[in-house]
């Protein structure tokens, strides 16, 4: 299967699992890389959760590893790691979300591999740098949501009780910084013709992640002010309810609150209260503003808020369900949702690269695959004959997936649509 984008050609010896580096991976080989997803016998624990995951195909693995090709490889055995060299050979990058000490553990430190390939990218994406005392510690996207004060936050915006996102905000952050990163050293590497070491930890990435918005008056030596986002850490901001839903409506700059009074027939109000006299003002009073706007917006339903705020240019949103974001009518207009068919599985419903390319276009579409499903494709790839194949499945130093067996079904082949 061909595949088209602008990382077409780049190969990634992917030894990430569960959520924070297949999502970063994923990326990548949205936009046409190689990747190569090495897995234990047992396979990513991401597999078993969920709907599916009897089959090893569960939602959450199912919505991180597409366009990825599956190769089973137990790398407590040096068959498996001679496998995993003959890899980094021609690879562009190599990833992991394990410790640093596992990895030596298993001999694949980056002194060793880039011995092996002194242009490859080896990246890792853990909890902590390590250069500071937290280093050998492990982590989860909740513990570094409590590391970096998130919890906290909800509790000052809420009920005072610290509660954690609803989402895997850590882990899919960091790999959406990971993501950024990879690309930034395969650029280096065109400009010096070295690959080199690049370390991603949660924890440091995540620090100014909260503070840029919560650190406020303590950006400054000596401080003006204390911790806290004042619009941010606000009870009321929420979204409004109107007459028969809830909206999100963003009345924030001077126009914005200026347009928002006239439809109220309060335009007198902007000149006379001095809460509204600029975007500080407004920040120290956010309680009082937003409760001033739930109130009003209450009086009218959504349709005829949305009409009334579009005209004035005001930012508004009906609130989501998980439903009915499913059933959103511009997500319906640029077919971001597709129904998929997985060999052997059935079908799963997909959702489309966000990035839309003019240029060098992302093209082709691998489903996620089974555990193993290209175990025998790749090892064939880098030379070994049938018997040497042979031999490792029978060891359990590989094992392949229904699609590599004979008589299993072909993948199908897709062309993505994208704008011309």
């Amino acid at each position: 299967m061909e595949f088209s984008g602008p990382l077409a050609g780049v190969r990634v010896v992917d030894v990430t699992a569960v959520l924070m580096g297949p999502s970063a991976t994923q990326m990548l080989a949205d936009l046409g890389a190689d990747v190569v997803k090495i897995e234990p016998p047992m396979g990513d624990a991401t597999r078993k959760i969920g709907p599916g995951g009897d089959e090893k195909m569960g939602p959450i693995y199912l919505g991180l590893n597409r366009n990825k090709r599956s190769l089973v490889l137990d790398l407590k055995t040096a068959e498996a790691k001679e496998v995993l060299h003959k890899l980094v050979v021609d690879a562009d990058v190599l990833t992991y979300n394990v410790r640093p000490a596992a990895m030596a553990r298993l001999g694949l430190t980056y002194e060793a591999l880039s011995a092996i390939n002194p242009r490859l990218i080896y990246v890792g994406m853990f909890g902590f740098s390590q250069r500071g005392r937290y280093a050998p510690s492990p982590a989860f996207d909740d513990l570094i949501q409590a590391a970096t004060a998130m919890p906290s936050a909800m509790a000052a915006s809420i009920d005072g009780s610290p509660r954690f996102v609803p989402l895997n905000l850590v882990d899919r952050s960091v790999g959406l910084y990971a993501f950024g990163v990879i690309s930034a050293a395969l650029y280096a590497r065109e400009r010096t013709g070295k690959g080199q070491r690049v370390d991603v930890p949660m924890f440091e990435t995540m620090v100014p992640y909260v503070l840029g918005d919560h650190l406020y008056g303590k950006k400054f030596t000596p401080e003006r002010g204390d911790f806290g986002y004042p619009r941010l850490l606000s009870p009321s901001r929420r979204p409004f309810r109107t007459k028969d839903a809830y909206v999100c409506c963003v009345i924030y700059q001077d126009h914005h609150w200026k347009a928002f009074l006239e439809i109220l027939g309060m335009e007198e109000m902007y000149k006379t209260d001095p809460r509204l006299v600029n975007i500080t003002t407004r920040t120290q009073h956010a309680d009082a503003l937003n409760e001033f706007v739930e109130k009003h917006l209450a009086q009218k339903s959504t349709a005829e808020w949305r009409e009334l705020l579009k005209v004035a240019d005001i930012p508004v949103f009906p609130v989501h369900t998980f439903e009915s974001l499913l059933e959103d009518a511009h997500l319906r207009d640029i077919g971001f949702f597709r129904d998929e068919e997985i060999p052997s599985f059935g079908s799963i419903r997909e959702t489309a690269v966000p990035s839309e390319w003019y240029g060098t276009i992302p093209k082709g579409y691998r489903p996620p695959p089974r555990l193993g499903q290209h175990s025998t494709e790749i090892l064939r790839e880098l030379g070994y004959d049938e018997a040497a194949i042979a031999r490792m499945l029978a060891r359990g130093v590989t094992s392949e997936g229904p699609s590599a067996q004979a008589g299993g079904p072909a993948e199908p082949q897709r062309v993505d649509r994208q704008p011309v």
